[in-house]
């Protein structure tokens, strides 16, 4: 789960509040899932989120141009117009060689005219190096053999002016307490993105649930003790996003888990291009209209 997230930039900050299996009266449940979008919308939005983000690419090996100016492989806002060259070497290492040095900083630091970038690594826990100038950075990403780049800007109108997400009406019946079945034998489950790459998963089990007098499961991931579901429904492409939408939940206690639709949210893919997201597997597609949780993202082009 620890590449999926760093492919989407956003799964594992946990944005949706998971509820106990406790039973709320219908006063506390609308407040309590108001409350949760609320601060999904205040967590998108803090410093350094994906929504800051303004350029974004694969690196080819051999040199990458990145600057301003519209004959740069990588055209970043805001950057000097040549702002160098990054080197992408067989290895996977990448380093930077810089036009110019004036106002440029390596994490904080002034700059040296070459200088090696760190990725995140493959387990996502070093922090990247950070090239600043004027009021953005640059980054490299680390996923599997591939080496990319992002920029971000804290300035940038998507952050500062998010336009926020429309809705399904808050409907507590889409709250359902589904069986979990756990699989004797692991089952993996292939998780494709939109990039066209694919990555298969272990899954231990999958939740149960009926709905209007039909059976439906959907199959999750482990991302440090939650479950996180990749989905979609009939909604998708007319009402939602048409790649997936994500669903959290606790971990299954006492054979069940609490699947509460109502929190279900576009992935970042569906908010800025600058993102890689996974598609819903076959496993997951359900075969009926999910009308609750977040709309298609209005923004979204």
């Amino acid at each position: 789960m620890a590449r999926i997230a760093e492919r989407c930039a956003a799964a594992a900050l946990g944005l949706l509040a998971v509820f106990s299996l406790r039973a709320a009266t219908p006063a506390d449940y609308v407040a309590a899932v108001t409350r949760a979008r609320a601060e999904r919308v205040e967590q998108l939005t803090q410093v350094d989120g994906y929504l800051a983000l303004t350029a974004s690419g694969w690196l080819q090996p051999g040199a990458n141009s990145v600057g301003s100016a519209a004959d740069n492989r990588f055209e970043v806002p805001g950057a000097p117009a040549q702002l160098g060259t990054l080197q992408l070497a067989a290895d996977g290492q990448v380093s930077l060689r810089l036009a110019q040095t004036r106002g440029i900083t390596i994490d904080g630091q002034p700059a040296s005219t070459v200088s090696a970038l760190r990725t995140q690594g493959p387990d996502g826990k070093q922090p990247p190096t950070r090239v600043g100038f004027g009021n953005s950075y640059l980054y490299v990403i680390e996923s599997g053999v591939q080496r990319g780049l992002r920029v971000k800007d804290n300035d940038a109108p998507l952050r500062t002016h998010f336009p926020g997400f429309d809705y399904f009406p808050i409907d507590p019946s889409w709250r359902i307490e589904a069986d979990w079945v756990p699989f004797s034998v692991p089952h993996v489950l292939k998780i494709a993105y939109v990039t066209g790459t694919e990555s298969d998963t272990p899954v231990a089990g999958k939740a149960v649930f009926r709905r209007d007098g039909h059976t439906y499961e959907l199959l999750p991931i482990d991302e440090d003790g939650r479950l996180f579901f990749v989905f979609s429904d009939r909604t998708a492409g007319k009402l939602t996003y048409a790649g997936a939408r994500f669903l959290y939940a606790a971990a299954p206690k006492d054979g069940k888990v609490l699947l509460d639709f109502n929190l279900a949210e576009n992935p970042p893919c569906a908010i800025t291009p600058h993102v890689v997201c996974p598609l819903a597997p076959p496993e997951n597609r359900l075969k009926l209209p999910v009308t609750a949780g977040e709309l298609k993202f209005r923004g979204h082009d």
